[in-house]
Parts: structure tokens; C-alpha cells; sequence
């Protein structure tokens, strides 16, 4: 996305709308892109520099790390924010600062249950287990005979 310098009234400009995805090096690593960009953000001019600031949200589709499937993650930033000094007369591009967030917002260790819309799989095994045993993990140490000195 970029910012033509020579349309942002004194007052500020409002940017609300669509646009293609800002991170698609990122499926080398498991990680694509569901949908379009949405972004709502006021940018303006003041002393030589660029100021911008607003909201964020793009949807990516995650494997989760526990049952290994693939599900949509929304990406959510909603306190972007950018402050930059003006290089250049014509346009400033925001998407190294707009990929930067939704990077540093993407979730560590995915899991597809993590907003609560779904059960994990690998969960729901392994609750089952845990009932079928119904016995302490400790049993068989509780069953060694240790001398003492």
C-alpha cells in the first residue's frame, strides 16, 4: 500500500478497504494467506515525516501444532502505527510496516481450538485416554522398593 504524498490534505486522510495479501513468502513455512487484507487507517503529514495509525485484520490459514490440521486464523492488529521520515517527494509504501505487524501478531504455536469455535482433535484423544486409564501416572513408581542407606 502505498501513500501518494501530494493527496494527503493538511487535515489528514482516512484509508478504509481490501487489498491483496501482504505476506505470501510466508507459505514456504506452512502459512497462507484466506483472504484480503482489510485495513481501516488515518495517515497524515507533519514535520517532514509520515504518521499513520488504525486497524489491521487479515485471515490466514495455520496447521494447528497439536492435531496437525489446517484451519483460518484471523490476524488482528488493532493498534498499527507508524511514524517515518519522508525519503522522497512522491509516495511512501506502508506494506514493510502493515507485513511487520501482522508478522509480529501471528501466534507462536497455533491451535486450532485456541478461539474456542473449535475441539482440538489431538485434545479430545487425548482426554480420552487419560478416562480409559483412570489410574495415577505415578503407579509404577510407586511400586519400586528403594533401600536406603
Amino acid at each position: 500500500m502505498k501513500a501518494h504524498l501530494k493527496q494527503i490534505p493538511a487535515e489528514g486522510l482516512h484509508l478504509e478497504g481490501e487489498e491483496a495479501c501482504s505476506i505470501p513468502q510466508l507459505e514456504a513455512e506452512g502459512i497462507r494467506c484466506a483472504g484480503l487484507l482489510h485495513y481501516n487507517i488515518d495517515i497524515g503529514v507533519s514535520s517532514g515525516a509520515l504518521w499513520a495509525n488504525g486497524s489491521l485484520s487479515q485471515p490466514v490459514e495455520l496447521r494447528c501444532v497439536s492435531c496437525l490440521e489446517k484451519f483460518v486464523h484471523q490476524i488482528e492488529v488493532p493498534a498499527f502505527a507508524v511514524h517515518t521520515e519522508l525519503r522522497g517527494p512522491e509516495a511512501v509504501d506502508l506494506t514493510p510496516f502493515i507485513r511487520e505487524d501482522l508478522l509480529l501478531n501471528l501466534p507462536a504455536h497455533p491451535h486450532c481450538d485456541r478461539d474456542g469455535g473449535r475441539i482440538c482433535k489431538a485434545k479430545h484423544i487425548e482426554m480420552a485416554e487419560q478416562d480409559t486409564k483412570g489410574k495415577s501416572n505415578w503407579s509404577e513408581l510407586d511400586k519400586l522398593k528403594l533401600k536406603r542407606k
